[in-house]
């Protein structure tokens, strides 16, 4: 599995700058003060490096969502039971959760994988049965999945991304679903950043101060008891990871080997950008955070990954639903790049005449 990952990480390159230069002289070009239109021209910049094209489209558009369970909730630090994962994922399919009226908005399709969620779903309609194991185990006490699982997981995210592409989507977006999924993210925030796990802890789904302290006591335990490193980023994932922080990982690896642009979600989906950055630095040039979660280590882990997020909505819900409206950015500002009139096709003066 390995091999077939590496194979993977071999095919993504930084973007070609020249792509950029060519942006950059089409957009100062249209009918406008030239940089008017801030970090829209900057997506479309960016888009267009990604795409490697010089005027590209942009009309189908995933937002696939993760979803698996952790071990870690028997430690008590999350403030809901654990089947409300598999209960969500069924809304999600029904189109009754925040992704799905914000994918709608949006014009994107919602893809719901099972990745790892401890339920038995049977036959379920819609739903992608990618299941690698019925939840991680209790890192606080074990591993919360071994290498073998991590790796299966990673794949399964790169699979993803290589089907979505294959049917021709121009953008993708990662969410989550997966209740105590806050925890095991903050474990690898602090792993990858090498900030205090204090510093990167929040309150997930909103506990109250004593688990909030009991939170960061696991985490603490649990890195203390594998030691996990940043230069083994599977080992770190399999330590104190999760299956869907995993997809996401593998996600971001297999849209970027596509040259496409993936559009992060909050805390948890950076958790697997931290990863998928480890595994191949290249990777950020394709990421586009859609906004900053009040989770206090989701600034930590967009100031490390290089990334400036879109918005500041003091969002936490997770699932994809802020990825969702950085979607809606990035086709404006490819609409601004595609559909504006240039000064000489408009008959107007630009500032240099």
């Amino acid at each position: 599995m390995m091999t077939e990952l590496s194979q993977i990480i071999s095919q993504i390159e930084p973007l070609n700058p020249a792509w950029l230069d060519q942006a950059r002289e089409r957009l100062d070009s249209l009918t406008k003060p030239r940089g008017s239109l801030g970090r829209l021209e900057e997506l479309a910049t960016l888009y267009v490096g990604i795409r490697g094209e010089l005027l590209p489209t942009l009309e189908k558009k995933w937002v696939v969502v993760f979803a698996a369970d952790h071990g870690v909730v028997a430690e008590g630090v999350s403030a809901y039971p654990q089947e409300v994962t598999y209960q969500m994922v069924l809304n999600f399919l029904r189109g009754g959760a925040g992704i799905n009226a914000l994918a709608r908005h949006a014009g994107a399709r919602v893809a719901v994988v099972d990745i790892g969620v401890n339920h038995d779903f049977g036959h379920v309609p819609e739903l992608i049965d990618r299941k690698v194991a019925y939840g991680s185990r209790n890192m606080a006490q074990e591993p919360a999945l071994t290498r073998e699982e991590a790796l299966q997981a990673l794949l399964v995210g790169v699979e993803m991304a290589e089907q979505a592409t294959a049917t021709g989507v121009d953008a993708l977006a990662a969410g989550d679903m997966g209740i105590g999924n806050t925890t095991p993210a903050a474990a690898l925030a602090s792993v990858f950043t090498g900030k205090p796990v204090a510093a990167v802890t929040g309150r997930g789904t909103g506990i109250e101060d004593a688990v909030f302290r009991h939170k960061v006591a696991v985490i603490n335990r649990a890195l203390a008891l594998h030691r996990p490193s940043s230069e083994d980023p599977v080992g770190a994932l399999a330590a104190v990871g999760g299956l869907e922080i995993a997809g996401i990982a593998g996600f971001i690896l297999g849209t970027a080997a596509a040259r496409r642009p993936l559009v992060l979600d909050g805390f948890i989906a950076t958790a697997g950008a931290l990863v998928a950055k480890a595994l191949a630095p290249a990777v950020t040039d394709y990421l586009i955070a859609a906004h900053r979660s009040v989770e206090p280590g989701h600034q930590i882990m967009l100031d490390f990954l290089g990334l400036k997020p879109l918005l500041n909505f003091q969002m936490r819900l997770g699932e994809g639903t802020g990825a969702a409206l950085g979607l809606t950015l990035l086709e404006a500002g490819v609409r601004v790049y595609r559909e504006m009139a240039t000064f000489g096709e408009a008959g107007v003066a630009d500032q240099d005449a």
